[in-house]
């Protein structure tokens, strides 16, 4: 993206500084994301919101303001520079709006930088994933009063299983004869696992498991810590919209927990975590068990197993359609991936008693 033009858009916004200089994170698979000096020494996070994914831009960035705000509202005793450090703080265009829309048609947001800030893209310790799970359980309990009908759903059936099923149903017709023999150990263990990853659908549909407000994105590298790895504010709020807490408790598990990347070919190096559950568990339940319901608790492990078949289903479905969603450099890279994920299932499986009893165990000592 041109300096020039980056810079136009960044005096679109009402900061009242002087744009000094920018540098691209590098990190993000979807939007385009920029760190913003000014001559003032203030800093911002000036984001290109990827239309072509998010259908409905305007939407979305309401939903994060509108959460931003009600976060901001639960801390009226801290100092407003210490309260910008706990919750995102998104500055408004020129226009009033909190996005602005440039002459290529692209969508922007801006909010202040948190100084002193650093993100963790990998865990390495049992109190960053403590940390973590205080964070997002945190985030889950400040907005249990939020009415989540009051969000647009920014991505419809983003963790639809019935859909993703029905998806790789579809991809498994398409597919060519080369792609299915391959893929043919993979596809039996989805039929094998099928009927258990429907559960938390069926217990959202009956209404035992209730609609929250939900990340969505709960990866460790969106939370912020401070110098002293203290957890600090939960950031990349893109995806905010109503969620059941198990799929938010489960996609933090599934990339805190596997001891590999996600497309390790040696999948003897894919095992399970089980310190790392315990930790982020302890952490997230620290803040948010009162919150929840019994039924929500019993099926917090099953949330994590979920989570990460439908990733492997993700990975598997795009591999039988040719590698039409998912960025690949080689072959077999979605089909690999995919395998990566029902192995990290399988040590889930062979360790599941282990999860259970951390679960009994963290809930005796907080009750």
């Amino acid at each position: 993206m041109n300096k020039e033009h980056i810079k136009t858009v960044f005096e679109q916004f009402a900061h009242n500084t002087s744009f000094k200089n920018l540098k691209e994170f590098s990190s993000g698979h979807i939007n385009d994301t920029y760190f913003i000096d000014t001559e003032e020494g203030e800093k911002f996070v000036l984001q290109r919101i990827n239309n072509d994914v998010f259908k409905d831009v305007p939407a979305l960035v309401a939903n994060k303001v509108k959460i931003s705000k009600h976060l901001a509202a639960k801390l009226p005793d801290l100092p407003e520079a210490e309260k910008k450090r706990r919750v995102l703080s998104f500055v408004p265009a020129s226009t009033g709006d909190y996005h602005y829309v440039d002459n290529l048609g692209m969508y922007w947001n801006l909010t202040n930088y948190i100084d002193g800030s650093r993100v963790f893209d990998k865990v390495t310790e049992e109190k960053v994933a403590n940390e973590g799970g205080k964070l997002f359980g945190d985030f889950i309990k400040a907005t249990n009063d939020f009415d989540s009908s009051l969000l647009v759903e920014v991505l419809p059936g983003f963790h639809d299983m019935k859909n993703r099923l029905e998806q790789f149903e579809n991809a498994k017709s398409k597919a060519t004869k080369e792609r299915l023999d391959r893929a043919e150990t993979c596809i039996q263990r989805v039929y094998e696992l099928e009927e258990e990853m429907v559960i938390l659908q069926n217990l959202k549909e009956d209404g035992q498991i209730p609609v929250r407000v939900t990340h969505n994105d709960t990866k460790i590298s969106n939370a912020l810590f401070d110098k002293n790895n203290k957890g600090l504010c939960v950031i990349d709020t893109d995806t905010v919209m109503p969620g059941i807490v198990h799929y938010d408790f489960g996609d933090a598990i599934r990339t805190i927990c596997n001891t590999a990347e996600e497309d390790e070919k040696d999948l003897d190096l894919v095992t399970f975590n089980v310190d790392y559950y315990k930790a982020y568990l302890e952490g997230f339940l620290k803040e948010l068990h009162f919150s929840l319901n019994e039924t929500e608790i019993k099926y917090l492990p099953l949330g994590a197993k979920t989570i990460i078949f439908i990733m492997g289903l993700r990975f598997l479905t795009d591999y039988l359609l040719g590698d039409i969603y998912y960025k690949t450099t080689y072959a077999e890279h979605n089909l690999d991936r995919a395998k990566n994920q029902l192995k990290l299932i399988a040590s889930f499986e062979e360790q599941y008693e282990q999860i259970e009893d951390a679960s009994k165990s963290i809930l005796s000592k907080m009750n």
